[in-house]
């Protein structure tokens, strides 16, 4: 069962390449803009990995909870976006949250999964509400809010088989070394 798990989650790390390979074919639909948006940023990438790996962390129920708390509150700042309400400082909260999520793998902190599902739905509003701001107008909402909702819980998914396999193989050093790589990449991001 672990083993058909961990190689769900290797193929759903190279789904959203194998969905983009079809040459010739633009993305026509609402779904395929909002599946793009989050898988087309490295900002956006590192941090929907990050959550993923610390949720793998902090294990037990915010296992699910941090990333499911993640997505529902990122498809309402999306609406907020896309309905033309205001969301003060969105580019750095964005880049703060990767910092603080790879500052929180960095050390292990496993806080209280109230605390933990706070932290990722405040910087969720920013990412959302990115998305939802650069959404085109010729498009459906809803389609696109699906296709940027699934995006994210894949590159989640993604996070979270990487720190599930950090620990079953003893390599969670190698997982607090990935979270200062990323807060790392937030800072150098700030500044490019």
């Amino acid at each position: 069962m672990k083993q058909t798990i961990s190689k769900l989650l290797v193929l759903l790390l190279f789904l959203p390449g194998i969905a983009l390979a079809h040459t010739g074919v633009g993305q026509t639909t609402g779904f395929m803009h909002g599946f793009g948006h989050p898988i087309g940023g490295a900002d956006h990438v590192l941090a929907m990995v990050a959550v993923g790996i610390w949720a793998a962390q902090m294990n037990g129920r915010a296992l699910w909870v941090v990333p499911c708390t993640f997505v529902g509150v990122m498809v309402f700042g999306g609406a907020l976006g896309f309905t033309g309400v205001p969301v003060p400082f969105v580019e750095e909260g964005i880049l703060v949250s990767i910092l603080i999520l790879g500052v929180l793998i960095a050390g292990a902190f496993k806080l209280p999964l109230i605390f933990g599902s706070l932290i990722v739905g405040i910087f969720a509003i920013f990412h959302g509400h990115a998305h939802g701001s650069e959404m085109p107008a010729s498009i459906s909402a809803v389609s696109y809010a699906v296709g940027f909702a699934l995006a994210t819980a894949m590159l989640h998914l993604g996070g979270i088989g990487l720190g599930m396999l950090m620990q079953k193989t003893n390599l969670q050093v190698v997982s607090r070394i990935a979270g200062g790589a990323i807060a790392l990449s937030g800072i150098y991001l700030a500044f490019a």
